[in-house]
């Protein structure tokens, strides 16, 4: 059974930062993508941050220089360190684990708001 487990949303100042983890199971997770995406009120789903299985990474460019996307293969986990955190970054944060044509799986999501 796949299952996707997010942690360490919250609540934050802007200026501040977050650390989000993302546990996986049930995949063969070296071989996976993995992505973060979030999803603000009355907006659709983006894409945050990926990361091959070889530790290529891409961000989109509202986050460029401010997170950080990591995995450890050994723990099945990828990371999101979230540095300098806006206002605008207020979202629920999914994370995504995708594989060819036969795996997409979703966490459940877990808040992240930042105030003014």
């Amino acid at each position: 059974q796949v299952q996707l487990v997010e942690s360490g949303g919250g609540l934050v100042q802007a200026g501040g930062s977050l650390r989000l983890s993302c546990a996986a199971s049930g995949i063969f997770f070296v071989a996976s993508t993995m992505g973060w995406y979030r999803q603000a009120p009355g907006k659709q789903r983006e894409l945050v941050a990926a990361i091959t299985g070889g530790g290529s990474t891409n961000y989109a460019g509202s986050v460029e220089g401010r997170f950080t996307m990591s995995r450890d293969n050994t723990k099945n986990t990828v990371y999101l360190q979230m540095n300098s955190l806006k206002p605008e970054d207020t979202a629920v944060y999914y994370c995504n684990a995708h594989q060819g044509t036969w795996l997409d799986a979703w966490g459940q999501g877990t808040q992240v708001t930042v105030s003014s």
